[in-house]
């Protein structure tokens, strides 16, 4: 039994427009993916919970002591330091300057990737803004570790 030219028309037409559809979807799925920096702790981390060069913003505590600022060959400064979140820590380097309220055992949030050596390389790092704020995020990764820490309401 054949198909009508003027039907045949229509079933084309409806499956091209599912598949356009689709492809749409996918790609818009695809690419909040990739734009999505999931949070994560050096307790997650760790844990093996994050891939080799996924993007990721980790928090926690700038650990007391851990702060090296080494001159490059390149003469370009470098400073490393560890984040910790009181049950794990995590190295990390930075290659830019840093926010001025940056300091040790305050809260950090760092923006970037584990590479194959498991250090944090970071592409941006926020600091707290007074004495008394730390982030939710870095709030949340203490709690989460068995440290309970004071919220500001």
């Amino acid at each position: 039994m054949a198909m009508k030219p003027h039907r045949k028309k229509k079933l084309i037409s409806i499956i091209i427009g599912v598949t356009g559809v689709s492809i749409v979807v996918a790609l818009v799925l695809f690419a909040s993916e990739q734009s999505v920096n999931l949070f994560q702790t050096p307790t997650q981390i760790a844990n093996g919970e994050v891939k080799v060069d996924q993007v990721i913003r980790i928090g926690g505590l700038v650990k007391e002591s851990s702060v090296q600022h080494i001159e490059r060959k390149d003469s370009q400064l470098e400073t490393r330091f560890v984040v910790t979140d009181k049950k794990n820590d995590i190295q990390v380097t930075y290659n830019k300057v840093l926010p001025d309220l940056f300091r040790e055992g305050q809260g950090v949030v760092a923006l970037g990737k584990i590479n194959a050596q498991g250090v944090f390389v970071a592409s941006e790092v926020l600091a707290k803004h007074d004495e008394e704020y730390k982030a939710p995020e870095v709030l949340d990764a203490l709690e989460q570790a068995g440290h309970p820490v004071k919220r500001e309401k």
